[in-house]
């Protein structure tokens, strides 16, 4: 079995990042983001990225820094509040968004992973989603069709892994995580701590070892929130 543990996210991307690929991002917000594979790819100044993700960070940070380095040429996103520069972009015709509807989103990036190449929903019907899409029309009722998502790159931030790639992921941070990594022809998770196999139970898994190419422990992390709220000291 080939050894899929790396020592950092500069050696696990190595040889996998190219000008205008496209890249599958797990995380929603800064919950469960691959911090350490975006600072690699914003320092190996990969350029013309197109990225499927929720949305693209905050102002700065996740996401947010490829945004700020002007290296992502489009953006298939669901969520893109919040984000200074990535409305400075769009609005100046900078940057290409492909909107997309969260549930739609995370469907094509787990239809690219299980071979299906579209899949017809009624999410978006009669919206500006829809356009330039063909319908069908089943039981009365109209559907667009939309193409699943096939990645030459997913990065993905896990909880926990075994060396042979089984991950688990902590409460919320699954997210897109798992469609993400499943739609990647090549997948790079970092996860928190690295166990050996057995160390994790098996009715836990969330990813199988199976769709991981390449492994780090990114620890330790600084856990981002958007927004920090405490009471005021009495």
């Amino acid at each position: 079995m080939a050894n899929k543990i790396y020592p950092d996210a500069t050696a696990a991307l190595d040889g996998l990042l190219f000008d205008g690929m496209l890249i599958a991002a797990g995380g929603f917000g800064l919950c469960g983001i691959p911090e350490r594979l975006i600072d690699a790819i914003q320092a190996a100044g990969t350029r013309d990225l197109t990225i499927a993700s929720n949305n693209a960070g905050i102002d700065n940070e996740g996401l947010g820094k490829l945004l700020r380095s002007r290296q992502v040429r489009k953006m298939i996103s669901s969520y893109v509040g919040e984000n200074k520069e990535f409305e400075r972009q769009y609005l100046a015709n900078e940057l290409e968004v492909e909107f997309t509807p969260q549930g739609t989103l995370a469907e094509r990036m787990r239809a690219g992973g299980a071979g299906i190449p579209g899949f017809y929903t009624r999410t978006g019907v009669g919206t500006l989603v829809a356009l330039e899409k063909p319908v069908m029309e089943f039981d009365g009722e109209e559907y667009i069709l939309e193409r699943g998502i096939v990645a030459d790159l997913a990065i993905v931030k896990g909880w926990k892994a075994d060396t042979t790639g089984n991950v688990i992921f902590r409460k919320t941070a699954r997210n897109f995580n798992v469609p993400a990594a499943q739609c990647g022809r090549a997948c790079v998770v970092e996860v928190e701590e690295i166990v050996e196999p057995g160390g994790l139970d098996p009715d836990a898994i969330h990813l199988p070892g199976v769709y991981v190419t390449r492994l780090i422990c990114g620890a330790p992390y600084d856990k981002k929130i958007e927004f920090r709220t405490v009471r005021e000291s009495v």
